[in-house]
């Protein structure tokens, strides 16, 4: 995930070697031949590339807040299916109030963390 979060920001040499490396499983000596280095310069941009990677998540940390939002999304389908359920049972009951209140107070989470 941090590749397609930040790999534009690696340099083309890191963003094959990682691509290759991770995405097409690829050896080192695989990936050395169609970038013309060797397998140490390989693993040497890997290693720079996924530094970049790392640091760049620390510094933005879009990959976490993606996760969170997607774990809360996740949350509100939960939630959509109990109202169906609720709605089917106890059409205008105290619970479906409750319901419908606990999936207002996740949305306005998601707007506030975008």
């Amino acid at each position: 995930m941090l590749y397609d979060f930040y790999g534009e920001l690696l340099t083309t040499k890191q963003a094959q070697a990682i691509d290759l490396y991770y995405n097409e499983d690829l050896s080192l000596a695989e990936i050395a031949e169609p970038l013309e280095i060797s397998r140490q310069g390989v693993r040497d941009a890997i290693k720079r590339g996924e530094k970049t990677l790392f640091e760049m998540e620390e510094r933005l940390g879009l990959v976490n807040r993606f996760m969170n939002l997607e774990e809360k999304m996740q949350d509100l389908v939960h939630d959509v299916a109990g109202m169906k359920r609720y709605a089917k049972l106890y059409l205008h009951s105290q619970k479906m109030s409750e319901a419908l209140d606990a999936l207002t107070e996740k949305i306005q989470d998601i707007i506030e963390e975008l």
